[in-house]
């Protein structure tokens, strides 16, 4: 049997709703947390995904009492993201009832700390976001990939999508898996909130150089868009919003689609 691949919408949160925006920007208010991820539980979501998307950048801790009316609402695994810089930060959050944590600038500038999280919580509770974005630039020394646009590689950004790092974003995911990463949430800048499907290439790049699971994040607007990066982009998961939030494919509308499509998912 095949590993099923799983639905995951994403709650990306500000001072306490969850907004959407396009390419990181023009962020829109899209509804409150806790309704939102009882709905997606109900709806048979695979799992949830909580970003304080403010946290890092406003360098505060993630706002907890939304974290635990959350956990409260639902009953599928909770990964919860942003602001989390070290042992203490992820514990607090996990003790607010998520699963999983997930790192991204704080593991960028302190690569060392997803060693420290998985060797306190265990590898398979350590996500590490790679927000990544196409870069044309010269690429010697980076992880290329052949597109429509000619060579590209993919840069590692920080702080929610605010600072450019130079890094590539393949050899950023060989170096975090090597460290202790349990799983991936890679996110393309290029397509976030666009709805024009995730970027395949990033997604298929990362998929093939490590060895554990790759949730797509960045670009879902039709049923088809799940089925190509699950499929050509070899993810193990993929991750929505807009999709979700405004009910345009609800989770059980994406399932049923995937599954005539012949994708194994979990029922």
């Amino acid at each position: 049997m095949p590993l099923t691949k799983r639905i995951i919408p994403c709650l990306d949160v500000d001072h306490g709703k969850v907004v959407k925006g396009v390419n990181f920007l023009q962020l829109k208010r899209a509804g409150d947390p806790v309704e939102l991820a009882k709905r997606y539980s109900d709806e048979g979501a695979d799992e949830l995904v909580f970003l304080d998307i403010t946290a890092s950048h406003e360098k505060r801790d993630i706002l907890r009492h939304y974290v635990e009316g959350v956990a409260k609402t639902i009953n599928i695994p909770f990964t919860v993201g942003g602001g989390i810089r070290n042992v203490t930060d992820a514990r607090n959050v996990l003790c607010s009832g998520a699963d999983k944590i997930s790192v991204n600038t704080a593991a960028v500038e302190k690569p060392e700390i997803i060693t420290e999280l998985a060797d306190v919580f265990g590898q398979q509770c350590i996500v590490v976001a790679i927000d990544a974005k196409r870069n044309l630039s010269p690429t010697e020394g980076k992880v290329t990939v052949q597109t429509d646009e000619g060579s590209v590689w993919f840069e590692v950004t920080t702080y929610g999508g605010r600072k450019s790092t130079g890094i590539d974003a393949v050899a950023w995911a060989l170096q975090a898996e090597k460290l202790g990463a349990g799983e991936f949430l890679v996110t393309s800048m290029d397509k976030d909130g666009t709805e024009s499907g995730f970027d395949i290439e990033l997604t298929r790049a990362i998929s093939e150089h490590v060895h554990v699971p790759v949730i797509a994040s960045g670009g879902a607007g039709v049923p088809q868009h799940f089925v190509d990066v699950l499929t050509t982009g070899k993810a193990d998961a993929a991750l929505a919003a807009s999709v979700f939030h405004y009910n345009k494919y609800p989770v059980p509308v994406v399932k049923d689609y995937l599954c005539k499509a012949g994708v194994a998912i979990r029922q």
